[in-house]
């Protein structure tokens, strides 16, 4: 199977599998009532704010009348949300709106371009953290191929231990110290990088110079999740390819002689692909979830 193909088949699975669980959550939500009593919260709080509203701007209203405006309110909102059918009819529609992050509006952000509604906040977004992201995944993929296959063929030296111990001290430290540590030391020592941000204040107008701008602007975020993350690829990869080192067709080219560069090639990594790529195609799957406290730090 070629590599295209290979991916392609993984992101139509990984496509099926998404509208799966989105189907089963839909459901799991609905049948317990979690969902009703999720958007009640949410009218409550709705309903807490009109009132409050009312009271304020409209001191001539008397108690009862005030009542009416939020009772009226308050069924109307039922009605816009739903509430006054039952959960497995409002299923297909809730399952639409996921798919086409048609998800409400935001009370406390906006897109660049000043609209509230939660897609445009998305879709505005999204590409950047999918630049961000995808960019790191991609360069911890190298980097752990690279040096995954170097370690499988010095198991138990010193490089080996070391790498494992780097590992082990990179998947368990904070992203977000990490960051702040890259932070204070390229920004507030060294000024070399910027503290953040994607572009500079003033930035270029035009494509390359601009372009330059933004990739200057993401070489801290992009180091931060390359050294978290690449140390448990390397381990993982370095640990995929020293399983397969040991089967027993590897055994029998070596003993018919074969240069150990060509067993490495074709009789280690060769085989060893499918597990590798597709925690490769998990990662690209994940980079569309962000990293949220990188991205902010």
């Amino acid at each position: 199977m070629g590599v295209a193909r290979y991916f392609t088949v993984k992101a139509i699975n990984l496509s099926l599998v998404l509208v799966a669980v989105l189907l089963l959550t839909a459901i799991l939500f609905g049948a317990t009532g979690l969902s009703d009593k999720i958007l009640k919260a949410i009218i409550n709080e709705e309903v807490r704010a009109y009132r409050a509203q009312l009271a304020s701007q409209h001191t001539g209203l008397s108690e009862e009348e005030i009542n009416k405006m939020v009772s009226n309110f308050r069924k109307s909102l039922e009605v816009q949300y739903g509430l006054d059918k039952p959960w497995y009819v409002r299923l297909p529609e809730m399952i639409r709106r996921i798919v086409t992050l048609d998800l409400g509006t935001s009370k406390h952000m906006t897109s660049f371009s000043g609209s509230n509604r939660i897609k445009d906040i998305i879709v505005e977004r999204i590409p950047y953290t999918v630049m961000l992201v995808t960019t790191a995944v991609v360069i911890v993929f190298i980097i752990g191929l690279g040096f995954g296959t170097w370690l499988s063929t010095k198991v138990g030296s010193i490089w080996d231990r070391g790498v494992s111990l780097f590992s082990a001290i990179s998947y368990a430290t904070p992203t977000w110290w990490l960051a702040l540590l890259l932070i204070l030391i390229f920004s507030y020592y060294l000024r070399v990088l910027p503290y953040g941000g994607l572009l500079s204040p003033n930035p270029p107008k035009e494509f390359f110079p601009r372009l330059m701008d933004m990739l200057y602007h993401t070489i801290l975020p992009v180091a931060t999740l390359v050294l978290a993350l690449s140390g448990s690829a390397i381990y993982i990869y370095r640990s995929i390819l020293v399983s397969t080192a040991n089967e027993d067709f590897v055994t029998v080219a070596r003993a018919k002689g074969l240069p150990e560069n060509l067993v490495l090639r074709r009789y280690i990594i060769r085989p060893s692909l499918h597990p590798i790529l597709t925690n490769l195609v998990l990662g690209l799957a994940g980079s569309l979830t962000g990293a949220i406290l990188t991205e902010t730090v």
